[in-house]
């Protein structure tokens, strides 16, 4: 994906309960006592999002309903859309309407849009890190707890692919489930009698000879964890087609291609959500 139209947006519902706890923790018990004090209700005014530094904008959605909460007479106005690249004196959006709702939204809207846009723009990095191989750049669960949603929406954004969304949607059975269930064999036979037939099966391996133990079970995807380029190329070999390559442990944008070089198909970043910088936008008001 490499167009922002292509994304589905967020359920209104969904953005609305994360922006309602952000501006509820914002106003506390009594408000904006400094914009209620200085700044009338009739108060019209204008104002512009832009971008300080070049990067793939993501949150534009919820920075818009940030201020339709406070007051549905404030309008958001955007010729970009998420998954957009923007550079540096780029106005992402245009304000219109009271301005004490504007000063009260301002910071939880740049919150979230600053942040989504980060992960979309280090997202984007690593997609471009791999252009041209057959390998695809995935999202984990390291996520900030309440934001998975919106963070795994901006690694779409930036053109990834989501992994699984929580430990309800898929099984991924890693070294502590081997070591607790008894073994591989036992783990997976075990995971595949309680799974639905829509559930798919990943198994972590960390060693060649585990790779070989798992080519017989009845699995749809390999997660060939913290393993050399040399390892992963065989791993690759051994595998040959007949299940789905995952890579993770350590990639940076430093190893991320040669690891896409060694023909492995997905390729998972945590960073992309447990450690993303965030864009430099600002909100100025307009004279």
């Amino acid at each position: 994906m490499s167009k922002a139209t292509a994304l589905i947006a967020l359920p209104d519902i969904l953005v609305e309960a994360a922006v309602k706890i952000a501006l509820e923790e914002d106003l506390g018990l009594a408000g904006d006592i400094t914009t209620r004090a200085t700044v009338s209700d009739c108060v019209l005014a204008k104002a512009s999002i832009s971008v300080r530094e070049p990067g793939r904008i993501a949150g534009l959605q919820i920075a818009r309903v940030a201020f339709r909460l406070l007051d549905p007479a404030v309008t958001f106005r955007t010729d970009i859309s998420d998954g957009d690249y923007s550079k540096p004196g780029d106005t992402i959006a245009h304000l219109s309407g009271p301005a004490a709702a504007i000063l009260t939204g301002e910071r939880v809207a740049l919150n979230f849009l600053s942040h989504l846009s980060g992960i979309a723009t280090k997202t984007h990095a690593f997609v471009k890190a791999i252009e041209g191989t057959n390998a695809h750049i995935c999202c984990t669960r390291k996520t900030t707890p309440g934001l998975r949603a919106f963070e795994k929406y901006a690694v779409r954004a930036g053109g990834g692919q989501n992994h699984r969304f929580g430990l309800y949607d898929a099984v991924l059975i890693k070294d502590n489930h081997i070591a607790a269930a008894g073994g591989v064999e036992a783990a997976v036979k075990s995971a595949r009698a309680h799974a639905g037939h829509m559930i798919k099966i990943e198994v972590e391996v960390d060693t060649l000879e585990q790779l070989d133990e798992l080519l017989s079970l009845p699995v749809d995807a390999v997660l060939l964890d913290n393993m050399s380029m040399a390892e992963l190329s065989e791993a690759v070999k051994r595998i040959d087609g007949k299940i789905v390559t995952e890579a993770s442990g350590g990639v940076s944008l430093d190893t991320v291609r040669g690891i896409a070089e060694t023909g492995v198909d997905l390729i998972s970043v945590g960073s992309l959500t447990h450690s993303p910088k965030a864009l430099d936008l600002g909100l100025d008001f307009l004279s």
